[in-house]
């Protein structure tokens, strides 16, 4: 382990420079491409018309098939009838015509019949018209054409006829063909409305006479009123192919089946989709690497921009590009299996494994980050080896179940079950592998879903079992100290916590204490709890060297400082710290728990030894009675260094209450602030006030105010009475 530890700490010594920053994703970006060329890389087959195919082949893109989109089009242009008009203004105008005949008829009558008055007047006698000199005077007052189409018998029933007859046929008549041709008339039923204006007519009660002659006028009148409206057709047909959707040929469709006759169909699409082409391309390739440029361009810029400690920022690079290496080398042997089985085993792939493992060893933006970069990657390598076809759904399971993954070990208590993290999201996989079958509405056999469930858990918690078993690898590669490991170390039966427990029994009643409330404190800042929790547990582990000199292991004991010299009694206060660090490093203690007993009480002064020394020799240094550091350099050692001052402070406190924990609390805070403690760490103003708030909070509810319950004596006494 130390020669793995060794190694990346060489290579981070070289990450320094930028240009091995840059040569480190430009090899990750090579390693992509590489497994993922043989995705993309243009399909050639081989197939002969009229032969069996030797393969199925699939459809690489979508392309539109336009010849058989135009057979559509020719075929639903065919389905359109022809448009007939109505032409309304007919039935007006032989209406109109048939009111002239009866209004020039009646005209004709009254200038050619001597009314009673005149045939007495023997001085102004005229001779009477004949009837055929009264229809050559209704000839004149009509058209040729209209004459050329009304028989003689008709103009002879007209001028014979008197006027109120004539009126009763012309209303008659109108009605009847006006009726007839407000009804839609074809060329082929311009007979059957005559007839049906003969059959209207027959029930007027006229002269017999008048009668055939309405009826010839009526029949005259009737006419075809539809006509083929061409431009109506044409507007008609092209709408409808219009609404003829391009027939396509899909990515991802079969074209044709294995052992399939390759007929002229076949073959035709098979070059509409490009596999009959000789002609090779490189967009494929261009689009592949242009897609991977981009990627790794937005990590790079997170990870130059983003990251502000140095030694943070290299760690997470080599993290993440290992991580990534190691899930893009699984994906693709686990998508290779799947094309050589033919099965859909890539549900079985541990895309989880990737979140859990940057989720744990580093924080959440980048383990959503790398979920997501391997979704995009997914749908490529797991395309069954069809270029041009993404598989979207594996993408989605990928992104999916590293999310959930990721939500699921943010809880509480969770950072230590991986494996139970990992059967709830095999559960949840499950449940996913069914909606996208359900969505796609596929059919199954029961045995297929029972594969399908397999596959989905099999994922949950090979993820898992992966996760938990590199863990030790990289937290031993990187010296990175994970919440798996701090719960270790938070184990009561840890020997360095037995030895306190034993050793210093008021040390360790101090550590837990000191414990809470700066867990409390940690979080309530945005801090690393655990860490402050589990770094508060070893803080003073240095004490079990000489517990006794300690106040709070010294019950009722005389205190031995009281027989030495403030030089001896400093010396052995301040070696607390040093000699916990020495302890922690023998065990191998990660080094964030080591800096936090080394440094919770950072360059303070030992007040009570200083005024004791000054007392006897005014030329004692105050530098001789600090201890030596260093300062906090992180927010949860700051925050340690407050605790323990308050706790301890609280305690020797006789009556505590709100308002004097409050002004101790707010008093220790400042007098670290005004002496420099925080100088090196990145802690705020703001932070210290919540820190503050946080601690009164905590203390209040630990040394609340208790009922004052009478001496036992006194007890008994008011029993009796």
């Amino acid at each position: 382990m130390n020669r793995i530890q060794k190694f990346f700490t060489q290579i981070k010594g070289l990450l320094v420079h930028r240009f091995f920053q840059v040569l480190l994703f430009i090899m990750l970006g090579l390693f992509a491409y590489g497994l993922m060329f043989s995705n993309v890389k243009p399909e050639r087959v081989q197939v002969e018309l009229f032969k069996p195919a030797e393969q199925t082949i699939r459809s690489t893109k979508t392309v539109e098939d336009t010849y058989k989109t135009e057979q559509e089009k020719e075929e639903i242009s065919k389905q359109v009838a022809d448009v007939y008009s109505l032409k309304k203004e007919y039935a007006k105008n032989k209406v109109d015509l048939i009111s002239s005949i009866f209004d020039s008829a009646i005209e004709v009558n009254k200038e050619t019949d001597p009314d009673e008055d005149h045939k007495e007047d023997e001085d102004k006698k005229e001779t009477v018209k004949t009837d055929a000199q009264k229809v050559s005077i209704l000839k004149e007052k009509l058209t040729d054409e209209v004459n050329k189409n009304i028989e003689e018998s008709v103009f002879l029933a007209l001028v014979q006829a008197d006027e109120d007859e004539l009126k009763i046929a012309k209303d008659s008549t109108i009605t009847a063909v006006n009726n007839v041709m407000s009804s839609r008339i074809a060329a082929s039923d311009v007979e059957n409305a005559k007839k049906k204006v003969v059959e209207e007519l027959g029930y007027m009660s006229i002269s017999g006479d008048m009668k055939k002659a309405s009826t010839s006028l009526a029949r005259t009148a009737i006419i075809q009123n539809v006509f083929f409206d061409k431009d109506k057709t044409e507007e008609q047909r092209r709408k409808a192919v219009e609404s003829v959707e391009p027939i396509r040929i899909l990515q991802g469709q079969i074209i044709v089946e294995e052992n399939q006759l390759v007929d002229r169909d076949v073959y035709r699409q098979l070059e509409l989709a490009g596999f009959l082409s000789t002609e090779s391309t490189i967009y494929p390739y261009i689009g592949l690497l242009l897609f991977i440029f981009l990627t790794f361009a937005a990590f790079y810029y997170y990870f130059y921009y983003s990251v502000s400690k140095k030694d943070n920022k290299y760690n997470q690079l080599l993290i993440f590009s290992l991580v990534f290496i190691l899930s893009m080398a699984t994906m693709k042997t686990v998508s290779i299996l799947a094309d050589l089985k033919n099965s859909n085993l890539e549900y079985i792939f541990p895309g989880a494994m990737a979140a859990m493992l940057i989720k744990i060893l580093l924080n959440d933006r980048l383990a959503v980050a790398m979920i997501i970069l391997l979704g995009s990657y997914g749908t490529i390598i797991f395309n069954g080896d069809t270029p041009g076809n993404l598989d979207f759904s594996m993408g989605l399971y990928i992104i999916f179940g590293g999310l959930t993954a990721i939500i699921i070990l943010s809880r509480p208590n969770f950072k230590s079950k991986v494996l139970v993290a990992g059967l709830l999201l095999s559960l949840i996989n499950m449940a996913f592998v069914f909606s996208l079958i359900f969505i796609m509405d596929s059919h199954y056999t029961r045995m297929e879903y029972l594969y399908y469930a397999s596959a989905a858990i099999g994922s949950g918690v090979g993820a898992a079992v992966l996760t938990m078993g590199l863990l030790p690898f990289f937290e031993a590669g990187f010296g990175i100290l994970s919440s798996i490991k701090l719960i270790e170390l938070a184990n009561p039966n840890h020997p360095l916590l037995r030895k306190i427990l034993i050793e210093a029994p008021g040390t360790y009643h101090h550590s837990v204490m000191v414990a809470n409330l700066a867990e409390s404190a940690c979080e309530a800042i945005g801090s690393n709890g655990l860490l402050a929790r589990v770094g508060s547990y070893y803080h003073d582990i240095g004490k079990t060297k000489r517990p006794h000199f300690f106040i709070e292991n010294q019950m009722s004991e005389e205190n031995p400082h009281d027989r030495l010299q403030p030089e001896t009694s400093r010396d052995i206060i301040i070696s607390h710290a040093v000699d916990g660090g020495e302890m922690l490093r023998s065990h191998k203690f990660p080094k964030e728990i080591v800096d936090i007993a080394e440094q919770h009480h950072g360059t303070t002064l030992l007040k009570f030894f200083y005024h004791k020394a000054k007392k006897q020799d005014e030329a004692t240094l105050e530098a001789a009675y600090r201890y030596p550091g260093p300062r906090a350099l992180m927010k949860e050692v700051a925050v340690i260094g407050i605790a323990d001052s308050v706790e301890a402070a609280v305690r020797s406190m006789k009556h505590p209450t709100p308002e004097k924990i409050e002004e101790l609390v707010s008093f220790i805070i400042q007098d670290r602030i005004s002496d420099g403690q925080f100088d090196e760490c990145d802690i705020t103003m703001r932070e210290l006030s919540i820190v503050k708030h946080s601690l009164c909070e905590s203390l209040n509810g630990i040394f609340h105010s208790r009922i004052e319950y009478p001496e036992p004596d006194k007890l008994g006494q008011k029993v009796k009475e």
